[in-house]
């Protein structure tokens, strides 16, 4: 396919998918000040906030970057009853997201909260609580699932960050519930432990998280020990395909039978924060669409340069998709 293809795939065909995000759900908010100054009553600087702003995060920023891509997206996962979650159910209404399997726990809605100078990150807290969930909230949201994979869906991502929601189990219970209604499953991995997504279609790692789990760390470079290494998480974790993001290097699609390394589009880079989520979202929205994998990785890799270029969490929306394609070689 050449750009124009995919152009008519935005405008034609994207929002005919219907996309599935499973995971750990996270709102992220932003004050942004100016510092001028240190306090008197200790050695700290202080910020005069001058604007804020809250952005979905994790699980929910993949299903943002699903539904400004046209997407029908539903987003299934655990909250909490607190003011977080108001914040972070108000912007899902605006992105248009079904919410319905939101489960409500006793835990926090797992939130981060960055006080920013100009582009520069100062500091950030985080109110999250990683404890297991209980067997009562898994059965709730894993009755969710399959009752919604009754209803066609044309992918399911599974979204992991090591929150509490990705369990050996429940991985395994969402695979193979996907499969059994003939539906790809893309994941975006995080920890050590990826035997949990044995089976799955795609992984979606950077190098830092393959260098997780990688004996000897690579730096991704070499296409050829990029590629040695997507066949060593195969073969290891039983996982389909890799689909390896390489910052200043580009995407590498890794399948059984073959490999494609696809060169970064040069951009200037203010913050990578997010780039992942929207690969995952990007690519998984391509199989959804019935494009070609490496078509999947080519609009993927053009995502990604976007999201790079801008500051804090950003969802990439259709209109920022066809603004590169048309501008792109």
């Amino acid at each position: 396919m050449n750009k124009n293809d995919w152009k008519n795939f935005f405008n034609d065909k994207s929002e005919k998918c219907k996309v599935l995000v499973v995971g750990d759900v996270m709102i992220d908010k932003y004050y942004h000040g100016d510092v001028h100054k240190f306090a008197s009553d200790a050695p700290v600087p202080v910020a005069k906030i001058v604007k804020r702003r809250s952005a979905l995060g994790a699980a929910a920023n993949i299903a943002g970057n699903l539904a400004l891509m046209g997407c029908r997206t539903y987003l299934a996962g655990f909250v909490g009853d607190d003011h977080n979650f108001e914040t972070l159910s108000s912007q899902l209404k605006e992105f248009g997201i079904n919410q319905d399997g939101l489960i409500t726990t006793e835990f926090p809605t797992t939130t981060k909260v960055r006080v920013m100078s100009g582009r520069q990150q100062m500091f950030r807290m985080d109110f999250e609580d990683t404890s297991p969930r209980s067997m009562i909230h898994f059965a709730a949201l894993e009755k969710y699932i399959r009752q919604r994979l009754n209803d066609s869906f044309d992918a399911v991502v599974i979204a992991d960050y090591e929150k509490g929601v990705c369990t050996d189990y429940f991985c395994a219970s969402v695979i193979k519930a996907a499969h059994s209604h003939g539906v790809p499953v893309t994941v975006l991995p995080y920890g050590q432990q990826w035997i949990k997504y044995a089976q799955a279609d795609y992984v979606t790692p950077n190098i830092s998280k393959i260098n997780k789990i990688m004996l000897n760390p690579i730096d991704g470079e070499s296409d050829e020990v990029v590629e040695r290494a997507g066949r060593y998480i195969m073969r290891k974790f039983k996982i389909k395909n890799v689909l390896a993001t390489r910052s200043a290097y580009g995407i590498s699609l890794i399948t059984e039978n073959d490999a494609a390394h696809i060169p970064t589009i040069s951009q200037e880079v203010f913050d990578s924060a997010g780039a992942a989520d929207t690969v995952t979202a990007v690519f998984s929205m391509a199989l959804a669409g019935g494009l070609k994998p490496t078509d999947g990785a080519y609009i993927s890799n053009i995502a990604a340069g976007i999201v790079i270029s801008k500051s804090g969490t950003y969802a990439v929306s259709r209109e920022d998709m066809l603004n590169a394609l048309e501008f792109s070689a």
